[in-house]
C-alpha cells in the first residue's frame, strides 16, 4: 500500500496513537525534571535524596503496571482513554500543590503510572494490534508523539515557569489534558480499526501466541530485555540529572534545553526510518544496531566538555531511541503473538519503567558518593556494547525458534 495511501485511510487512528503518547509527556522524566532544581531547594533534597523518592516512586508504578496493564486485552482503547488520562490529569494538579515529602512521593507515583506507563501502554498496544502489514509505519508514527512533547514541553515549560512559576506550570499542564488531549483522542478512537486483506499479508508473525505465564518462562525474553532496558535507563538518568550536568559543565540551561529539538528531529528521521526496515525486513532482523549511536552518545557526553557536546549528544541519542521505539513495538508481536499482547507488554513496560527508576536512584547515590558523572556516562556506553553482542544473540535464537525466512541482506 503506497504511503500516503496508507495515512489517508487510517489517518484518525494513527492520529489518535500520536496524541496518546504526546500527551504522555507529562509523566515522562524528561518533563518532571525540569522541575527537579526547584524540587531540590523548596524540600531541601540532596540529588541521591530526590533520586531515591524518585526511584521509589516509579518502582511502585512498575510493581503496579503489570495488573493494571493487562486491561487493554479486555477493555477498548477508548475507555482505557477515559481512566488514564483524567487520573493523569490530576497528578499534575498535584504537582502544583505538594508540599511535603509523602505528596510529592504519591505524585511522581501517578504521573509515573498513568503517563509514562499507561498512556504508551496503549497506544502500542493499539497500534500492535490494529495493523499487521504495516505494524512497523503505524508504530513509527505514533510514537512521534513522544518526540513531539519532547521538543515543545521543554521549550514551553522554560519559557512559561519564570512567568507563573513552576507550581502553576504543573497546572496549565492538567487544563491541556482536560481540554484538549481528552476530547481529542476519544474522538479519534471512538471507534477501533479492524486490519483487513487490503492491508496485504503479514510478513513476519510468531508461529503462536504465547500466554504471559509462558513467555516469563522463556530465557529468550529476559535476554532480549537486558538490551531493551539500556535506552530507557541512559535517556531517564541523562534527562534527570540534567540540571546537575549543565550546572557541572558550566553550560547554559536554556541552550542545553533547546538540545531537545535536536534529539526529537533525529529520533523522528530514525523512527520513520526504522518503521520502513521493520515492514521491510522485520523487527527482529534489524535488532542488534539499534544501540550503536547510543553508545557513541554516551562516549561523546562523557569525554567532551564543550557545550555543543551535548547537541551531538542528543542526535545520537535521538537516533537510538526512534530506532528502539519502532523497533520495541513491532518486536514483541513477532515473538510471541497478538493474543496476549496487552498482558505481555504490561511486563515488559513495567521493566522498562522499573529500569528507569533505577538510573536516577543509582546515579544520584554514585554523585553523592563522589564518582564523577563522565564515568558514570561512559560505563553506560560500554554497556550498550555489550547490548549490541546480547541482541545479535537473540536474532539468532529466534531465527533458529521460529524457523522464519529471513532476507539474505538482513
Amino acid at each position: 500500500m503506497p504511503y500516503t495511501t496508507f495515512l489517508v485511510k487510517n489517518c484518525r487512528w494513527l492520529a489518535g496513537g500520536f496524541l496518546l503518547c504526546f500527551f504522555s509527556s507529562f509523566g515522562q522524566t524528561f518533563f518532571i525534571s525540569l522541575s527537579a532544581g526547584d524540587i531540590r531547594r523548596e524540600y531541601d533534597l540532596s540529588h541521591g535524596a530526590f533520586g531515591s523518592l524518585y526511584m521509589g516512586a516509579t518502582l511502585l508504578s512498575a510493581l503496579t503496571l503489570p495488573q493494571l496493564g493487562r486491561i487493554v486485552d479486555h477493555v477498548r482503547s477508548r475507555d482505557v482513554l477515559l481512566l488514564t488520562l483524567p487520573l493523569l490529569a490530576i497528578a499534575t494538579i498535584s504537582m502544583g500543590y505538594a508540599y511535603d515529602g509523602y505528596w510529592l512521593f504519591a505524585t511522581i507515583y501517578l504521573l509515573r503510572l498513568f503517563g509514562q506507563g499507561m498512556m504508551t501502554h496503549n497506544a502500542m498496544t493499539a497500534m500492535a494490534r490494529w495493523f499487521s502489514a504495516q505494524r512497523g509505519r503505524a508504530i513509527s508514527l505514533a510514537s512521534l508523539g513522544n518526540q513531539a512533547g519532547e521538543a515543545l514541553f521543554p521549550l514551553a515549560f522554560v519559557a512559561l515557569a519564570p512567568l507563573v512559576g513552576w507550581r502553576n506550570t504543573w497546572l496549565f499542564s492538567s487544563l491541556a489534558i482536560l481540554f484538549v488531549g481528552l476530547p481529542a483522542i476519544y474522538l479519534l478512537l471512538r471507534v477501533e480499526r479492524t486490519p483487513s486483506a487490503d492491508d496485504g499479508p503479514e510478513r513476519r508473525f510468531a508461529v503462536r501466541d504465547w500466554s504471559r505465564s509462558e513467555v516469563l518462562r522463556d530465557t529468550t525474553f529476559w535476554l532480549a530485555l537486558s538490551g531493551v532496558l539500556a535506552p530507557g535507563f541512559i535517556a531517564t538518568t541523562i534527562f534527570f540529572h540534567q540540571v546537575y550536568l549543565v550546572e557541572l559543565r558550566q553550560w547554559s540551561i536554556e541552550i542545553f534545553a533547546s538540545a531537545f529539538i535536536v534529539s526529537s528531529s533525529m529520533t523522528v528521521v530514525s523512527s520513520l526510518a526504522t518503521g520502513y526496515l521493520v515492514d521491510r525486513y522485520s523487527a527482529v532482523a534489524i535488532l542488534p544496531f539499534y544501540l550503536l549511536p547510543l553508545a557513541a552518545a554516551c562516549f561523546v557526553l562523557a569525554f567532551v566538555d564543550a557545550q555543543w557536546s551535548a547537541f551531538v549528544f542528543m542526535a545520537l541519542l535521538g537516533a537510538s531511541l526512534g530506532s528502539s521505539t519502532t523497533l520495541f513495538g513491532a518486536l514483541w508481536p513477532e515473538i510471541y503473538g497478538v493474543k496476549y499482547l496487552g498482558s505481555i507488554r504490561a511486563i515488559i513496560v513495567a521493566l522498562m519503567v522499573f529500569g528507569t527508576a533505577m538510573g536516577p536512584g543509582i546515579t544520584g547515590f554514585l554523585i553523592d558518593a563522589g564518582v564523577p558523572y563522565s564515568w558514570q556516562i561512559a560505563a553506560m556506553g560500554a554497556y550498550c556494547l555489550l547490548g549490541v553482542m546480547l541482541m545479535t544473540t537473540v536474532r539468532t535464537e529466534v531465527r533458529a525458534r521460529n524457523a522464519l525466512t529471513w532476507p539474505e541482506t538482513a
